[in-house]
């Protein structure tokens, strides 16, 4: 496995030095699930308004929310929980959604179209590919991965979402400046972030190098994170600058 190096502008080239091994690696299992009416007439009520689909060109964000805005990308948004309560209280900025699983995803919508909402645009699709072809590069503000898989046996731990090639592929897409947030219940996964992001060159510790950061106050805690930490689970926050 090769690590991507810098390109001529200083951007890290992972979207074309390593995009063979980041399809190669699935970061998700698609237990898709039954989805309710309610959750399947999102789909037909609300897709053309907050979908995007998957078309493998950059997208012209400014056009997609019809204004300029700092961008914030949430990959694998679960139920939308929490995706939801950030762009209803942060209106100034815009959020782009990817989650591969369609219960989850027709969930947001009706929560979003119940609401009205103006400032989210949701992928049902790979966050990878999503990452490559659809994102310019530094268009990103922000990007959050709360809770994701942790693949606990050794065996599956290659395909944990937060490996070197990604987070190269994660600082091309990110302005400077930009906030990484990563965020889990698995004290061993917390242990492979932060190793990976230490040696991370276009990344710096927004507390301090090795350092956790407190839940800031943009996480709220979701109804898995409270069920989680009555369970006696710990949660680590990581917070990590574009350089």
């Amino acid at each position: 496995m090769t690590h991507p190096h810098d390109g001529d502008d200083g951007q890290p080239a992972a979207a074309t030095d390593s995009p063979a091994y980041l399809r190669r690696i699935r970061s998700f299992v698609l237990r898709e699930g039954r989805m309710t009416t309610a959750q399947q007439r999102a789909f037909d009520a609300h897709w053309s308004r907050f979908g995007l689909d998957y078309r493998g060109q950059p997208r012209d964000l400014d056009a997609v929310f019809s204004r300029v805005a700092p961008r914030v990308l949430e990959i694998g948004f679960g139920n939308g929980e929490a995706l939801a309560w950030a762009s209803e209280h942060d209106q100034a900025r815009d959020f782009i959604g990817v989650e591969v699983h369609g219960p989850g995803v027709g969930r947001l919508m009706n929560a979003l179209a119940a609401r009205d909402a103006h400032n989210v645009r949701l992928y049902k699709h790979d966050a990878v590919e999503v990452l490559e072809h659809e994102i310019a590069p530094g268009a990103l503000a922000e990007v959050r991965i709360w809770f994701p898989d942790p693949w606990h046996k050794k065996r599956h731990n290659k395909r944990r979402i937060v490996q070197p090639e990604f987070v190269a592929l994660l600082a091309s897409r990110m302005a400077p400046g930009g906030l990484l947030h990563l965020a889990t219940d698995w004290e061993a996964y917390a242990a492979h972030m932060l190793e990976v992001m230490e040696a991370a060159p276009h990344w710096r510790n927004e507390v301090a190098p090795g350092a956790r950061s407190e839940r800031p106050s943009w996480r709220i805690e979701t109804h898995f994170e409270r069920r989680g930490l009555k369970l006696g689970h710990g949660v680590w926050d990581l917070l990590y600058r574009r350089q």
